[in-house]
């Protein structure tokens, strides 16, 4: 149980009092007048206190002060409804055994912390069962602190009953470990106090700690198991208060330490960690309690909406490249590595002391395969099933042993211990130019990183404890940094790690059904270091003012040949990390069905073993972005990319290939349709261009067949049809129409008002003049049941639409957010319009902040400007929508004349108008996975 010193007096204090004195002299008869009379003036004084508290907050920006201050005043509103109830209500001048009531703060209350808009937990406890006395009085309190809009978690129990709950339950042992005497009959708090100790610590140190561990584990898990996602929960998530929490009531439990100072004297931190221990748990809680007051509610999940307001409340400005938002996420992520050290340093120690059962920590630094044997490398031992050093020198003595560690590790997949973990972290300033550019130690990194065992684990470890960005200051300079935008899960140096975790996935095989080819060609690849090299560097360069593609490029051409890279393996892994994005864009926002783009990304990629290396660098990037970020379809467009050009880099020559590919189409076609006669598959084929036999596959082409048949036979004019693919992860729905230019947009809108996530559009016109479009729809559900019943609403949406039995437009208003609504982030629009990029058509990309709605009014638009879509490109990046139309004007030629393209361009620009402001610079030249 919590012991705590007596605040020292709060200016409401007097106030409290005051009023207490001054209900002595008026008519109290029921809970009812009490209540009344009490409630709006301790409301007021409760308001002022808060204010007070976060003014105070504001001045001095002490989180841990102001959660006490919040505390000390909810003290004193306690303890005067307490003694109005008592005094006015029921009175015991000489109170008997069952008239005695003790009030206890438990939880976070009991540690004398409180948040704005936490909960209040109260223990009322009693010698024995309740009586009649003792029932009313607590009624009466909760009443009064329920008027007061508290919320308040509550429990009525005796000592007996405490401590046989505590028994059954950990969540109410450890509410009792927290507990702290506030006011009543002290003797049975500390009659709770001996027995907690006598009947329940003793013995259960090791079960306890058990329990809090996989505790923790279930609780990272829910709120995201890095500590390193963009959106933490300051109380729940990995490196968040809570992790402070379970430390110190490990450290109460099994060392019977009451404040953070007792953890120094019981050896398990020395004052330098106890300090930073402080330091942690001061910047969470003012991170919290400034949450709290900018929302007005218990809010813990630190958003993208709400970084901004906390970084400006907290006093961050921008500086060296960043802006506020970002150094403050940066601050953020520091102190959650920090809190991590912490939990690392507690967990050898109580490993250590035999209070930790061993399984607990293979949770806390990853699943190893257990291996035992003599180490080659002098001055490390297996302690344990783990790396250790044989004594605190072995650094000092050779640097170099500060990465053989972790080497080590990883050739004989075993953790490292967290002796020697914490001896490295201590040994950081042995960490210079002499050690960065010795031959060995740069040997045993290049192994490390490209690892067949598991990088990824090895390297997070590296990282977490500094050696890594100390060996390499430019990776140093992005640890912990985060991208202000929706589209990146994770800091940039987690996206990193994480990002050569995928690509020894992809090394050993794993993961083939979501990514087929990148395994097959993976065998044939002639430079798999310089791969890892540019993966581990593409995003180095982020958070500076320069393209962080060019400017990393340029890192990895430095620190190529210092790692032992040859020459020829420092200019590709240079230009992977240039081109890092060349194939994800171009994948995702260009035509893969016209010649001029397969051209133009194959005279950049020059090589067949470049692009087998792009298509592997593109796949690990992207899945290392985050949770979701990968999809089936994103893998055929970079497959469809990869055939189109493996055949122009092989040799052959595109325009001849694709004319030899529209016969065999047409060939396969007439085989997949014995039921056609010759001359009725002839006049069919004739219908379409060759774009259409390029891009579709035959079973589409099969089905489109039957489609366009069936509803000309049944005199029909509009036609829809649906199906899944579960592979590609979405779901196609191919709509049958006469064509005009505002056809595409009646599609986009009756998507949008049905709740369809449009990521690609395939739109082909016939020579006679019908259009015959398939619209890829982002998967909704997981089973096909439901996703096809979404698919059928949409579609007979569109039928509607186009039948003009309903207005689209009125559709699409209703689904529109409110135009009030703040945004969290500013994407600066953009019209770029391209005649080289195609040989048929005029290229429009449109860049701007995503919001439902936005590719309906641009297809509208673009409609009204009476041009033709040959094609149109859907890609988002989180907030940013990067949008892609392939059109001509109505004669089918391209827009050449400055004035027309003037007037698109400005119509486009339109569309985003007061929808956000200009970009940063930094945000502008960050672009990227």
């Amino acid at each position: 149980m919590t012991v705590i010193a007596p605040p020292a007096a709060e200016p409401l204090d007097d106030e409290y009092d005051a009023l207490l004195g001054r209900l002595a002299h008026e008519p109290l008869g029921d809970s009812a007048s009490l209540r009344a009379r009490l409630v709006p003036e301790l409301r007021a004084l409760l308001d002022r206190g808060r204010a007070e508290a976060q003014a105070r907050l504001i001045a001095d920006g002490d989180g841990l002060a102001c959660a006490r201050r919040l505390s000390n005043v909810m003290d004193g509103a306690v303890r005067l409804v307490h003694d109005a109830v008592v005094r006015h209500l029921y009175p015991a001048d000489n109170p008997s055994a069952g008239e005695k009531l003790a009030v206890v703060a438990t939880g976070g209350y009991g540690r004398g912390t409180l948040a704005p808009g936490s909960d209040v937990d109260l223990l009322f406890l009693l010698p024995y069962k309740q009586t009649a006395w003792s029932e009313s009085v607590v009624e009466a309190i909760l009443y009064v602190l329920w008027d007061l809009k508290l919320k308040v978690g509550h429990a009525t129990r005796s000592v007996d009953e405490c401590i046989r709950e505590a028994k059954a339950d950990m969540t109410i042992r450890t509410a009792l470990l927290e507990a702290r005497f506030l006011f009543g009959d002290r003797a049975l708090s500390d009659e709770l106090l001996a027995r907690y100790d006598r009947q329940i610590v003793k013995g259960t140190a090791a079960e306890f700690v058990d329990a809090k561990l996989r505790e923790r584990d279930g609780r990272v898990a829910k709120a995201g198991a890095s500590r390193y996602l963009v959106e933490p929960n300051v109380k729940d998530g990995k490196g968040g208060l809570r992790d402070l929490n379970t430390l110190f009531w490990i450290a109460k439990y099994v060392y019977r330490v009451r404040e953070v100072g007792d953890l120094v004297k019981a050896g398990l931190f020395n004052e330098e960690e106890a300090q930073l221990f402080r330091r942690c748990e001061e910047f969470l809680w003012r991170v919290r309690c400034h949450m709290h007051f900018a929302t007005g509610r218990a809010e813990e999940r630190l958003g993208f909406d709400l970084q901004r307001q906390i970084a400006g409340r907290i006093g961050m400005a921008g500086r060296q490249g960043l802006s506020a938002v970002e150094r403050f996420m940066k601050s953020y992520f520091l102190v959650a590595k920090d809190v991590g050290d912490l939990t690392a340093i507690v967990c050898a120690e109580l490993e250590a002391r035999q209070t930790k059962r061993r399984p607990m920590l293979d949770r806390m630094f990853g699943r190893f395969r257990r291996r035992r044997g003599d180490l080659e490398a002098e001055g490390f031992f297996i302690d344990n099933d783990r790396i250790n050093v044989r004594d605190e020198g072995a650094f000092a003595r050779d640097p170099v042993n500060l990465i053989r560690l972790f080497w080590l590790a990883d050739r004989h997949n075993l953790p490292t211990h967290p002796d020697a973990t914490r001896l490295a972290a201590r040994s950081l300033r042995l960490i210079g130019p002499a050690l960065r550019s010795d031959p060995e130690a740069n040997r045993l990194f290049l192994d490390i990183l490209t690892s067949r065992n598991a990088p990824e684990v090895v390297l997070r470890r590296m990282n977490e404890t500094g050696v890594l960005g100390r060996f390499i200051p430019d990776f140093g300079r992005i640890v912990a940094m985060m991208q202000f935008n929706m589209y990146h899960h994770y800091t940039v140096d987690e996206h990193l790690v994480r990002s050569i975790g995928v690509l020894a996935e992809i090394d050993a095989g794993r993961a083939g059904d979501e990514h087929p080819l990148a395994n097959r060609v993976f065998s044939s690849i002639q430079n798999r270091r310089a791969l890892y090299v540019a993966l581990f560097l593409h995003d180095i360069a982020k958070g500076r003012p320069e393209d962080h593609s060019l400017l990393g490029a340029a890192i990895a051409r430095k620190l190529g040949p210092r790692f032992g890279l040859d020459a020829a393996e420092t200019d590709t892994a240079a230009w992977l990390v240039e081109h890092h994005l060349l194939m994800s864009i171009t994948a995702q926002s260009r035509d893969l069905s016209d010649p001029s783009t397969i051209e133009g990304f194959a005279r950049v990629v020059q090589t067949v073993e470049r692009l087998k290396l792009l298509l592997v660098l593109t796949i690990a990037d992207i899945k290392a972005v985050g949770p979701g970020v990968w999809t089936g379809w994103k893998g055929q467009l970079l497959r469809t990319l990869y055939y189109e050009t493996e055949v122009v880099l092989s040799g052959g020559h595109s325009e001849l290939a694709r004319m030899d590919r529209v016969r065999l189409a047409q060939t396969r076609l007439r085989e997949a349709l014995p039921d056609w006669t010759d001359p009725a598959f002839e006049v069919y084929a004739a219908r379409h261009n060759p774009a259409y036999w390029l891009k579709v596959d035959t079973p589409r082409q099969s089905k489109h067949a039957r489609l366009v048949r069936e509803t000309e036979d049944a005199g029909r004019t509009v036609a829809t049809s649906f199906e899944t693919d579960a592979f590609r992860g979405v779901t196609e729905l191919t709509v049958l129409a006469p064509d005009h230019p505002r056809l595409l947009a009646i599609v986009t809108g009756a998507c949008a008002a049905s709740g369809g996530n449009i990521v690609d559009a395939q739109i082909f016109t016939t020579v006679d003049g019908t259009a015959l479009d398939t619209i890829f729809l982002s998967r909704a559900f997981d089973r096909d049941e439901d996703e096809l019943r979404r698919a059928e609403r949409v579609a007979r949406s569109i039928e509607s639409a186009l039948k003009g039995e309903v207005r689209i437009a009125d559709l699409v208003d209703g689904k529109r957010p409110p135009k009030e609504r703040p945004k969290p982030f500013q994407v600066a629009p953009e019209v770029v319009i391209d005649n080289a990029l195609s040989t048929r058509h005029t290229v429009l990309e449109v860049t701007g902040l995503d919001r439902p709605g936005l590719l309906y009014d641009l297809t509208t638009a673009l409609g009204k400007l009476n041009l033709n879509i040959a094609s149109a490109h859907i890609a988002t990046f989180g907030e940013k929508a990067v949008d892609v139309f392939y059109v001509t004007d109505l004669t089918g030629t391209k827009v050449t004349h400055p004035g027309r393209q003037g007037a698109i361009r400005r119509a486009l620009l339109e569309i985003f108008e007061g929808e956000s402001a200009a970009e940063s610079p930094l945000r502008a030249a960050g672009r990227g996975a």
